[in-house]
């Protein structure tokens, strides 16, 4: 909110159970010349897969497939010195356990968070709570400025002391796709800037008049927030299938028949890389607050394209 320029972050996934940080390392490394002012760290709920039994039924079973979020930006704010802010989801997670993870990390001095929900597990359709947990991202965020106020869960036993953390909250500028429509999703947004979220983080998109638009409805419903910007440059010829599918966001059609008449990956990266080029210089011609890059741990594309802009 103070900057005088757009900035610089991005968002990082936790490795995969079984490989050590140097990944996470390297990938911070390669864009650190670009003074980041945060990153992002994912926290993936635990997954579940059925196991047969001998009698031919089936159980649920969990299994943690990534490391802790906490660790993660523990290990990169005190090896860079760099604000990391985690992200908090409703998925797994009762008040109790949260509360436990906020005071971790309030004595780690990481006192930016993202509150989200979280999406459904295990393959289910529809989010389910975990027992005495949120529902909602908007009562993760309620209960995160309880803190901000002194007000724990069981106060009587005599934690009074206030926590400080900014509180990030997710936008879609093309509507969450359970939202019937983007009115309502912008009433569910406004609900959680006045329940005490400082910031939102947009969703990726590929056409920066959504983002306008997004931007424009947020200011007409009284939101004053920094609104970031989320980008995510083309990689792959499936990309322009899963990327819809997965993230309900459309692209447009000079991207995509960009895209599909690459013959070779390299060919495809650099239309990729030159969309995201022309985003980001757009919407820095416009007063974007930061230019917030979802690198899904690649490094390669974001260092060239952020090499455009935040070079020296």
């Amino acid at each position: 909110a103070r900057a005088d320029k757009t900035l610089f972050s991005f968002e990082i996934l936790p490795p995969k159970k079984g490989q050590s940080i140097d990944g996470i390392f390297q990938t911070v490394e390669a864009l650190l010349p670009f003074n980041p002012s945060f990153i992002d760290v994912t926290y993936h709920a635990t997954q579940v897969i059925e196991k047969q039994n001998t009698d031919g039924s089936f159980i649920k079973v969990p299994v943690h497939k990534r490391p802790g979020t906490l660790s993660v930006c523990a290990a990169i704010k005190y090896k860079y010195g760099i604000d990391t802010v985690p992200h908090l989801i409703c998925s797994g997670f009762s008040r109790d356990e949260t509360e436990d993870a906020l005071v971790e990390l309030s004595f780690l001095g990481i006192d930016n968070v993202m509150a989200l929900r979280g999406d459904p597990v295990g393959g289910d359709s529809k989010f389910t709570p975990a027992s005495g947990g949120h529902s909602y991202a908007i009562d993760l965020i309620r209960q995160v400025s309880d803190l901000n106020q002194g007000k724990w869960l069981h106060h009587e036993i005599g934690e009074t002391e206030p926590t400080d953390f900014c509180i990030g909250a997710a936008g879609y500028p093309e509507k969450h796709s359970e939202s019937p429509n983007i009115s309502t999703d912008m009433d569910h947004l406004k609900a959680k800037i006045d329940a005490g979220a400082g910031f939102i983080v947009t969703q990726m998109f590929f056409d920066n008049e959504a983002y306008f638009r997004f931007v424009d409805a947020c200011r007409a419903a009284g939101i004053t927030v920094p609104i970031i910007p989320g980008i995510k440059p083309l990689a792959t010829r499936g990309q322009v299938t899963v990327l819809p599918k997965t993230f309900a966001i459309s692209l447009p059609e000079e991207l995509t028949r960009a895209a599909m008449a690459t013959e070779n990956k390299p060919d495809l990266r650099k239309v990729g890389i030159d969309w995201s080029v022309r985003q980001c210089a757009e919407l820095i011609a416009n007063d974007a607050p930061c230019l917030h890059f979802y690198t899904m741990s690649r490094s390669k594309a974001v260092k060239q394209i952020a090499a455009t802009f935040f070079g020296n």
